[in-house]
């Protein structure tokens, strides 16, 4: 895939409106930031704005406000932390359209910082309206998405704005979530170990569809390991299953053969809770009690995996091996972590739990991708296309100016 990047373009004295997922958690009150790591993602592309002289307008919806303004996801708490990290003032619009803030636009010089109101504050940003869309544009002179983490959104932020703007290009972070999930599809080194974990079958059946064609072995684990173990007549006591997915698990074990790997011993509990009995059972001889369920993997399934993860050279993980934020049930998820972090493959962690998983175990600095978008990774290993990044690809082939750096092969 060919796309423009921030680094092609001369940006010294422009207005740029740079797309950025500053999305973040918020206490209630929505004032108090609980995780800046996204506002963190975008400093990089931030920085290398302010020093080629750009004039900055970000843009980032925060939470769900239905297209009406909403006080508690108001982006001024983001506005007052992202200054604080660039050791500068950034300036706060009353809106992400409109005069007033046409008029703070325009007023800005090189090396000032305008963010826009949230953007989802109107309708016109998630139904991709065409004149919300144009009014974004008409803020800058060039546009830059940053944001990987809605770039399977086809919004007028992600996607309508580049018809509208002379320019388009990926910022750094978009770039670098492009070439790592690439490498994920595109002639991976072997061996490929592929880890999928979570609830619901439903939720990455199009994932597994599309690991189970690209890599050596997939393991499985959390909740969605049961409804496999269900469609091969064990008992499951009272595990999660979806029964409806019965015969697509089934299809899928048919079809992997043994290149699907599902757990070997199970840690159950009569409840989820951190004080709650547990034992360890093997699922056949030792079956899931009924009325226990089914919380993590076992010893036995963590030395499993621990051996398949050494012998990757590519390995990609989205998704926990258990209720991995109660105690109790943690120990598989961490150790899968550490696992990751040990070996020497190129690792790609697909954001969400399995990102919080990496943190908790302390290992984030030996993986070398973390995706900040799990919604948005999902969908690009899935092999599905993102309107985001379609769209700056569009863009590329009706520009033609060359470019160099945003190219994947």
């Amino acid at each position: 895939m060919s796309y423009r990047s921030i680094r092609d373009l001369d940006l010294r004295g422009k207005r740029v409106l740079l797309r950025v997922d500053f999305n973040v958690p918020l206490e209630a009150d929505g004032r108090t930031i609980t995780s800046d790591a996204r506002i963190r993602a975008a400093l990089p592309t931030v920085r290398a704005s302010l020093d080629a002289g750009a004039m900055l307008v970000l843009a980032s919806h925060l939470g769900r406000p239905q297209g009406k303004p909403t006080p508690k996801m108001s982006l001024m708490p983001i506005a007052e932390r992202l200054g604080e990290l660039l050791g500068k003032n950034v300036a706060m619009a009353s809106d992400c359209i409109g005069g007033e803030v046409v008029q703070q636009a325009q007023s800005l010089t090189p090396g000032d910082v305008l963010l826009l109101e949230n953007l989802r504050f109107h309708a016109g940003e998630e139904k991709n309206d065409p004149e919300f869309a144009r009014a974004l544009a008409g803020l800058c002179g060039i546009y830059v998405n940053d944001a990987f983490g809605a770039a399977h959104r086809s919004h007028a932020s992600t996607a309508g704005i580049v018809e509208h703007v002379s320019e388009a290009a990926a910022g750094l972070l978009m770039e670098r979530e492009i070439k790592y999930l690439s490498m994920a599809l595109r002639e991976p080194a072997r061996p490929y170990i592929s880890i999928i974990g979570g609830a619901k079958v439903s939720g990455k059946i199009d994932v597994i569809r599309n690991l189970l064609e690209i890599s050596d072995r997939v393991l499985i684990g959390g909740a969605m390991t049961y409804t496999f173990l269900k469609s091969r007549g064990l008992p499951v006591g009272d595990s999660l299953v979806e029964d409806e997915k019965l015969d697509l698990a089934a299809g899928l074990l048919a079809a992997a053969g043994d290149r699907l790997l599902l757990p070997l011993d199970h840690v159950v509990a009569p409840d989820l809770a951190a004080d709650a009995p547990t034992r360890t059972v093997d699922g056949a001889g030792q079956p899931i009690p009924d009325r226990w369920r089914a919380l993590d993997i076992g010893p036995k399934t963590i030395a499993a995996y621990r051996d398949e993860i050494a012998k990757g050279r590519m390995i990609v993980w989205n998704g926990p091996m258990g209720a991995f934020e109660i105690e109790p049930f943690a120990r598989g998820t961490i150790e899968v972590a550490k696992a990751v972090a040990a070996s020497k493959a190129t690792s790609i962690i697909g954001g969400g739990d399995s990102e919080k998983a990496i943190q908790i175990a302390g290992v984030a600095d030996s993986i070398t991708h973390i995706s900040s978008g799990g919604g948005a990774s999902l969908e690009f290993l899935a092999g599905k296309t993102l309107p985001g990044v379609e769209a700056l690809e569009t863009s590329a082939r009706s520009n033609r100016r060359s470019f160099s750096h945003g190219t994947v092969a």
